[in-house]
């Protein structure tokens, strides 16, 4: 290992140096790291050798079934569902094998057009309701993987926004009746999924479908979600099992059902997740690629998340995957409390989108401004042979350039970077991809010392909208009685320290026809005056 600085003055024979010890290949998978634009030195890999040792022991904890989310008291099995044989006993192994095989084979008699709507004719279209890890693994799934002419066509409502759903409710129109609706939900209690299920459920029926037989449940066994489908007897329901977090779930029936239904290999997928997986167990960091990322990370800032991530995939179809990493980086390593208990305040921001698209948004600020971010590029070498040469121009000539070109002018501007290459773009590919960036938030997270697999601001952000929720009620109830009441007055009766709260809650409901007449100047909140109007 060199202890070259991370540039050295851009001496080439130094850079190609870097480059050829920094770079990690392998040949089965056609997939290259390339970390020699990152502040990797020497001692970096020598202070983080007694790290690496504890983050190595715990991935193989985690892996023989440790339980990793102590809040809900789990283990956190998502590597079990490429490698089944790894799952802490038989029956979860067969399992997981078995939906696996069931979630291939609907997909396949719906694509063919044995499973058919209640009136008989062949599915046109699929509605995915689900969020945060439901919502944008199954994103990411679809816009990666489907091909033109194969598979369904999806559509997704993703958010409680009354207006997004309307739209996307709106565009289906007749062809609700026949549209597979697959509703995601771990718990089955989400509100997000549960209202865009109620919203589709009543329009579907309006145009004259039939719920349980178009419907489809992704949920844990036993689940409210699941009785339910149980019940009302839904075409299917697949597992979600107990020990997969939202942001891991893409293995899983959430991102291997949409997979299925668009025409891609599902077993492909798992095969690349599996084979990545297999090569992060390495226990020599620069021979392990998860371990080279996580190294890279650290040293980028510091070990406290100095710097921000921004993600350039050079494919349109990995459009989506800053969104997509954004929930599994953030949400996995951005945590108050390290282990030991003390405040922190750890993280690892990350924005992007697409190379070389959005490099004329940001790149001049990349190469010219604050000096607070590394670069991930993201490149695929196979070019679409129905897009040849015109005037002996190639399109996937110029996307290379472009990428090559602001990799240079960042490393010229000692801008951090470093590059994935992958050989071919497939399932397998994408496989390996996430699985990569996966065991990387894995190890990272045993490196700074905090639980990468529990969220407690998320279910803090929960909590709070229910309490105001709550509030929203109590407060119609109170005018229903027609009497006007200033914003005080409503505070006093409701005992609230602020009348704050119900500033926010008569904007919204002043802004919707619920029968209430509000006077007064809202730029002056205590002017405010409310009152219900009669029925």
């Amino acid at each position: 290992m060199t202890s070259l600085p991370p540039f050295d003055g851009q001496d080439p024979a130094s850079l190609w140096t870097r480059f050829s010890d920094l770079l990690w290949y392998d040949d089965d998978l056609g997939f290259w790291l390339d970390v020699s634009r990152m502040a990797l030195s020497q001692p970096d890999f020598e202070q983080l050798a007694p790290g690496f040792e504890r983050a190595f022991a715990a991935m193989a904890a985690l892996e023989a079934g440790a339980i990793a989310n102590g809040d809900e008291q789990r283990q956190v099995g998502h590597y079990w569902l490429r490698a089944p044989e790894l799952a802490p006993d038989g029956a979860t192994a067969d399992h997981i094998r078995l939906e696996v095989e069931r979630i291939d084979a609907f997909a396949q008699a719906l694509l063919a057009g044995e499973i058919r709507t209640p009136g008989g004719a062949a599915f046109t279209d699929v509605l995915w309701i689900g969020i945060g890890g439901s919502g944008l693994g199954p994103l990411l799934m679809v816009r990666a993987l489907q091909k033109q002419d194969t598979g369904l066509p999806f559509h997704f409502i993703d958010n409680v926004d009354p207006q997004g759903i309307s739209v996307v409710l709106g565009g289906l129109g007749e062809r609700l009746r026949s549209t597979l609706v697959v509703v995601v939900s771990k718990s089955g209690g989400t509100p997000e999924p549960h209202l865009g299920m109620a919203q589709a459920r009543v329009r579907l029926e309006a145009a004259g479908g039939t719920w349980a037989a178009q419907a489809v449940a992704v949920t844990m066994l036993d689940s409210h979600l699941d009785l339910q489908a149980q019940a009302e007897q839904w075409l299917r329901r697949f597992d979600m099992f107990d020990w997969v977090g939202g942001r891991t779930s893409i293995t899983s029936a959430v991102g291997l059902l949409p997979a299925a239904l668009v025409g891609a290999d599902l077993h492909a997928f798992l095969e690349g997740a599996g084979a990545m997986d297999r090569l992060t167990r390495q226990s020599e960091v620069r021979r392990n690629p998860a371990a080279l990322l996580a190294a890279a990370w650290f040293a980028a800032g510091a070990g406290q998340g100095r710097r921000d991530m921004v993600v350039l995939p050079y494919r349109d179809r990995l459009e989506v995957f800053s969104r997509y990493l954004q929930q599994l980086v953030m949400e996995s390593l951005g945590k108050k409390h390290d282990r030991d208990g003390r405040v922190v305040h750890q993280g690892l921001a990350v924005y992007g989108n697409k190379g070389s698209t959005d490099q004329h948004a940001y790149v001049q600020q990349l190469r010219d401004g604050l000096d607070n971010f590394f670069v991930t590029f993201i490149e695929a070498l196979d070019d679409p042979a129905d897009i040849g040469p015109v005037a002996g121009e190639r399109p996937g000539d110029f996307l290379c350039g472009f990428l090559q070109g602001t990799r240079a002018a960042l490393s010229e501007g000692d801008r951090q970077n470093l590059t994935i290459t992958l050989r071919r773009f497939d399932a397998r590919s994408l496989g390996a991809l996430v699985a990569l960036f996966e065991r990387a938030v894995g190890l990272y997270g045993e490196l700074i010392n905090v639980n990468a697999y529990h969220q407690p601001g998320v279910e803090a952000g929960k909590k709070a909208a229910a309490e105001i929720l709550a509030l929203q009620v109590r407060l119609e109830t109170l005018l229903a009685d027609g009497q006007p009441r200033s914003l005080d007055a409503i505070a006093k009766e409701l005992e609230l320290a602020s009348p704050e709260p119900i500033f926010w809650a008569l904007r919204h409901l002043g802004g919707n026809p619920r029968g209430y007449q509000i006077s007064g100047d809202w730029g002056n909140p205590s002017s405010l005056e409310v009152v219900r109007a009669p029925d």
